[in-house]
């Protein structure tokens, strides 16, 4: 059963391998060799190979003659073949031979009609190749004289018409290959020279500005009445002649621009003119922006271009804005910053006006409120530094006429002004500190002594400088002495220089005359209350300052008191703004010179009191001194009396209160004084004798207060500044307690100032030198008398107090 199965599977390989490709018998084969019945197969194989063999034997015997037969007619065609062949070869000669002249005659046809052809179609080209070599030779022309924007046009001409035209030749696509590089050479070229244009242009700002505020200071000092052209139109080319420029190069067949110079900065110091200011326009060359406004328009950049230039000129800005470090230290340094900031917006003004859109009036707004926070910023800064008047007020001059200026250009200029009054608080402070010093100079020269005048014409010259009004003096013949010294006349002086000051820097500020009027009243009061009252108590307090200086400056402050007024009507004057006017300020003038007479009147007391405790320091009493005999005067008392009347005798040209109470101070003090002496802890005790001593000396004060060294008291007003002293001596050295004791408290005791505690105090003292001076007392009945008699007063004094506290 195996074997025919195998025989089977081996007879459908054979009839496989017979039918397939010999590509595709691998597989069969495989199963053939994965089999266990290999040599069976080839057996078959062979077998099989065997019958295909005998079956192709068969076929060949069998059409063999047919094949010879073949053969034998195939080799009688080919000597027919050959024969055809001759006669054909022969034939052809002959056609050949009478077909050359034919062939000849016929070329010469050819040639000629290609010819023509050819001549047709040259003029052809020629006709459309012409205008392309002609405009491109004129682009050229215009290329080598930098008409870059004509020369634009001819390329956009040549682009769009010609070249189309001419077709496609290779110099016509070398040509068109070069279009893009000429557009970028001449885009470059014009943004090279717009460069060089912005360059040149920041260099001379400062030449641009300077040139600008001389016209603002020409305009300035025209009359009002006149009508002033406008500003447009200042200098030798209007703007209207630059936007006519303008169109004319815009054309593309116009020619060249206005002008080639690609600096930028025209030579205008050659054209010779009626001493006329040249205008921006004339200083600067616009027609490079102009140009590559208009290159970039054709070329489809505008927006790219404005972007450019904006951003330049942001750039520009910031460096034009940022002052340099030192320029605080003159004038000059801000004159340039001024200059180059007005060159830079006198460009941009003139940019605005003439050209359409390349710089709008938000865009030039923002870079004015940008700069005038930066400038006000940086003079606020610099400015700060600053500690002369005389550059402050030039530089407010300076940036008066700088914001008139741009002003005139149409730029908001407020805050400037506001600055400027800013400014005015700083200058107020710089002119006070130097009142200052020359308030001090002129008080430490003067002499402090009454001015001699010899001469009319000498009075003349100081009643000019200072409003004296004394018909008195004038009568008087001369030599004569005014009641001051020099520093009246010279303060006075002073005084109408410093309004002068205040009223130079309130000039060209816009304000009103009562808004002058008020800033001068202010500053000035200032100028008195802090600047003049500090020096005048300067030379008050100074060391080594006389009674005679203190004198003469009471008599100096009255009479500036007393000239107060003329300053109002000297301010009123020069600012024509009547002295009674509604909410006018007043002048501080009068409070101040009698504040500093009443510190020189304080001084004098002080003064007063600290020569009369020199004195008193020599004082020398023998405070156990035995009582009995003649007391005499103590020296140091009549040398302190003999210096109070001289002293005394100087006060005769002070006010009479001020001599009064110089007069009752220095008693009083003198009273205090010896007072103070009897009390002094340090003195422990007392002897009547030394009682008696200083009871005469209390009788020579009461002497020189009873001689009236200054006039004016009335009757014995001044021996009360001894009432106390000499109340207190009468009871201990006539001992009269019983009449203290009986009246003490009521208004008509005759000791009505002796206070209990100071005569208690006394009485201890005295108790304490009558207890050790008497180590005997106990064998004299009467010293044991008088020591009983103490000790008793002092129990009735305390027992007087302890009532009245209690």
């Amino acid at each position: 059963m195996a074997s025919v199965e195998t025989a089977a599977e081996h007879e459908r390989i054979l009839r496989e391998i017979e039918s397939t490709d010999t590509n595709c018998i691998g597989p069969t084969l495989r199963s053939v060799y994965d089999g266990q019945e290999h040599g069976l197969f080839m057996e078959k194989l062979d077998a099989r190979i065997r019958n295909h063999d005998r079956e192709i034997e068969k076929m060949c015997n069998h059409h063999f003659q047919g094949f010879v037969d073949s053969i034998t007619e195939l080799l009688k065609v080919r000597g027919e073949a050959q024969k055809l062949k001759s006669q054909v070869t022969e034939t052809n000669r002959r056609l050949q031979d009478d077909g050359k002249d034919l062939i000849s005659s016929m070329e010469d046809l050819k040639q000629c009609r290609v010819q023509q052809r050819n001549i047709a179609t040259t003029i052809d080209k020629l006709t459309h190749c012409l205008p392309v070599l002609e405009m491109y030779s004129r682009l050229q022309e215009q290329m080598r004289a930098k008409r870059y924007y004509p020369a634009l046009r001819t390329l956009e001409q040549l682009e769009q018409t010609c070249l189309p035209r001419a077709g496609q030749y290779r110099f016509c696509s070398i040509m068109a290959e070069n279009i893009p590089k000429l557009r970028t050479q001449i885009r470059d070229t014009a943004m090279t020279q717009l460069r060089d244009f912005l360059e040149s242009i920041r260099k001379h700002s400062d030449k641009i500005g300077e040139t600008a505020i001389k016209q603002a200071q020409l305009q300035r000092s025209l009359d009002s009445s006149v009508s002033v052209q406008p500003r447009a139109l200042i200098g030798r080319r209007s703007r209207k002649e630059a936007a006519a420029a303008m169109v004319t190069e815009s054309d593309g067949h116009g020619g060249s621009p206005v002008s080639e110079q690609d600096s930028g900065i025209l030579d205008v110091e050659d054209e010779e003119e009626d001493d006329e200011v040249p205008g921006a326009q004339d200083l600067v060359d616009f027609s490079p922006v102009y140009r590559c406004l208009h290159i970039y328009t054709v070329l489809g950049l505008r927006d790219v271009f404005e972007n450019y230039y904006r951003k330049q000129r942001r750039k520009q800005a910031r460096l034009v804005l940022q002052p340099h470090s030192n320029m605080h230290e003159t004038l000059e340094g801000y004159r340039r910053y001024f200059n180059q900031i007005v060159g830079f917006f006198v460009v941009e003004d003139h940019v605005l006006h003439t050209t359409q859109g390349l710089v709008n009036r938000a865009y030039v707004e923002e870079l004015w409120e940008l700069a005038l926070s930066k400038i006000v910023a940086a003079l606020r800064t610099h400015s700060s530094y600053c500690d002369n008047p005389d550059l402050v007020l030039d530089l407010k001059n300076l940036i008066v006429l700088f914001a008139d200026t741009l002003q005139g250009y149409g730029f908001p200029v407020s805050q400037l002004f506001d600055m400027l009054l800013e400014m005015r608080e700083q200058y107020g402070e710089i002119l006070l500190k130097r009142w200052n010093l020359t308030f001090r100079q002129v008080l430490d020269q003067d002499n402090y002594s009454p001015i001699p005048v010899a001469t009319e014409q000498e009075f003349r010259h100081y009643t000019s400088q200072f409003p004296l009004q004394d018909p008195d003096l004038e009568k008087l013949p001369f030599p004569k002495k005014l009641p001051f010294s020099e520093f009246v006349p010279k303060v006075y002086c002073q005084l109408k220089e410093f309004i002068y000051a205040c009223l130079k820097y309130s000039e060209d500020l816009h304000l009103s005359s009562t808004e002058v009027d008020d800033m001068i009243r202010k500053s000035t009061n200032l100028l008195l209350t802090r600047t003049l009252s500090n020096c005048l108590q300067y030379a008050i307090k100074k060391k080594n300052v006389g009674l005679a200086e203190l004198v003469q400056v009471i008599i100096n402050t009255t009479h500036l008191e007393q000239s107060c007024h003329f300053l109002e009507e000297f301010i009123s004057n020069i600012t024509n703004v009547p002295p009674d006017t509604v909410n006018a300020t007043k002048l501080y003038g009068t409070s101040t010179f009698k504040d500093a007479r009443h510190s020189a009147e304080a001084e004098i007391y002080t003064s007063l009191n600290a020569k009369i405790d020199q004195f008193l320091q020599l004082a020398d009493y023998d405070w156990m001194a035995q009582g009995g005999g003649t007391q005499d005067t103590s020296d140091y008392l009549i040398d302190l009396i003999a210096f109070l009347r001289s002293t005394f005798s100087v006060f005769t040209n002070l006010p009479g209160k001020v001599a009064q109470t110089a007069c009752m101070s220095a008693c009083k003090h003198i009273s205090t004084s010896l007072m103070q002496l009897l009390l002094d802890p340090e003195v422990r005790q007392i002897s009547m004798g030394a009682l008696q001593q200083l009871y005469t000396d209390v009788k020579e004060c009461e002497s020189f207060a009873r001689a009236g060294p200054v006039a004016g008291f009335q009757g014995d007003t001044l021996l009360l500044a001894f009432s106390d002293l000499r109340q207190l001596l009468d009871l201990f050295t006539q001992w009269d307690w019983s009449t203290y004791l009986a009246d003490y408290g009521k208004p008509t005791c005759k000791y009505l100032r002796v206070n209990p505690h100071t005569a208690l105090a006394l009485l201890e003292k005295m108790k304490e030198t009558s207890r050790k001076n008497n180590m005997f007392a106990q064998f004299r009945k009467t010293d044991r008398d008088r020591q009983r008699l103490i000790d008793t007063v002092i129990k009735q004094l305390r027992n007087l107090i302890a009532q009245h506290q209690s």
